[in-house]
């Protein structure tokens, strides 16, 4: 049984700053790569951003020079800090992850959620 657990979502004003971090575990192989998506209402969830095992990221074009995400493959955790936030980042952000629970099964896991919501 693998779980993904998000925190640190919250209420953040415009121009703000929230970090969030997920932490997976359970029957855990080997990860590879993580990431960050988002969800509102309505629509489809969509791609924030990545990292695979080796540190290289991929970033949605939206959230580029102002969103970094970072792994830490010792203790299966990955973060996104978020700077320079915008009424359109509040979302659903959900953690992802391809994590083998041997060396030849593997799956895509999803965290439960957490909600980012910027107002003034």
């Amino acid at each position: 049984q693998v779980q993904l657990v998000e925190s640190g979502g919250g209420l953040v004003q415009p121009g703000g700053s929230l970090g969030l971090s997920c932490a997976a575990s359970g029957s855990i192989f080997s990860i590879n790569t993580m990431g960050w998506y988002r969800q509102v209402p309505g629509k489809q969830r969509e791609l924030v951003a990545v990292i695979d095992s080796g540190a290289g990221t991929n970033y949605a074009d939206s959230v580029k020079g102002r969103f970094t995400i970072s792994r830490d493959n010792a203790r299966n955790l990955v973060y996104l800090q978020m700077n320079s936030l915008k009424p359109e980042d509040t979302a659903v952000y959900y953690c992802n992850a391809y994590i083998h629970i041997s060396q030849r099964d593997w799956g895509q896991f999803w965290g439960q959620g957490t909600q980012v919501t910027v107002s003034s």
